[in-house]
């Protein structure tokens, strides 16, 4: 790590700003009550949540490929098949696919805590959000959860020619706000993306969010420092300065 003090701070959004996880999974539950309710579906509805849920985790949206709505919604679709048979139900999945979304981004809010913390933070260094995904998937949750005004800039990944943990999109970042790698920091929940995307690029320092306080795998990418809450992030940053200052 440089001699220079922090300037910038990239933050991702999925789960380290916002509780995507816990949203996704009301969105789910809420999906279930339909199903079981309104359709009299009993553990099938499980089944068919747990289905499309295997489907979210294995996908991979190219800036510029298909509608997410037309995406997702086929993955509820085929779910639905898999589990139901019979012919496909277009208009069901798309009832499914809507109620767990509309529920999902409803659940996506910034804590009081947080916003909190991005306003003393913001005082200080400059603060960007940095996100992977789908364009108007991402830009639905900004929307969803307000955060605009806490952050100098948005990256997106799906708007970019290149996601994290590309070094390209870190440098882009940093054009944006007018400062080099060796001034920022990364903090994200992803190993893979957030923390190697951080080290690839050079940063200063990359924060790894460990809520479940896991071991990661030796073959994982390094972070310079793991937290278990976003919220120790303040006192982190006073000590990696506090460094520099004894360093100088």
């Amino acid at each position: 790590m440089g001699l220079s003090r922090v300037r910038a701070v990239f933050f991702d959004l999925d789960n380290t700003l916002i509780d995507t996880a816990g949203a996704s999974r009301r969105g789910m539950l809420e999906v279930i009550k339909l199903l079981q309710s309104k359709y009299h579906y009993k553990e099938e509805a499980e089944i068919i949540c747990d289905k499309v849920q295997v489907k979210l985790s294995k996908e991979c949206f190219h800036p510029y490929s298909a509608c997410v709505t037309n995406v997702r919604t086929s993955h509820w679709e085929e779910a639905i098949q898999e589990t139901k048979g019979g012919a496909d139900n277009r208009k069901l999945a798309e009832e499914c696919y809507f109620l767990w979304k509309s529920t999902r981004l409803q659940h996506m809010t910034l804590a009081d805590d947080v916003k909190a913390m991005l306003t003393e933070l913001r005082k200080d260094v400059r603060l960007l959000l940095l996100t992977n995904g789908d364009r108007q998937t991402q830009r639905e949750k900004i929307e969803a959860c307000a955060c605009q005004s806490y952050f100098d800039a948005i990256v997106i990944g799906g708007e970019q020619k290149e996601e994290k943990p590309a070094p390209s999109i870190f440098y882009h970042c940093c054009d944006l706000l007018g400062v080099q790698p060796g001034d920022c920091v990364m903090v994200g929940d992803t190993l893979e993306t957030d923390i190697q995307g951080g080290l690839n690029a050079g940063l200063k320092a990359t924060v790894w969010i460990n809520k479940s306080g896991r071991v990661p795998l030796t073959s994982s990418p390094m972070p310079h420092y793991m937290v278990s809450s976003v919220l120790e992030l303040p006192a982190l940053l006073q000590s990696i300065d506090c460094k520099v200052s004894m360093s100088v």
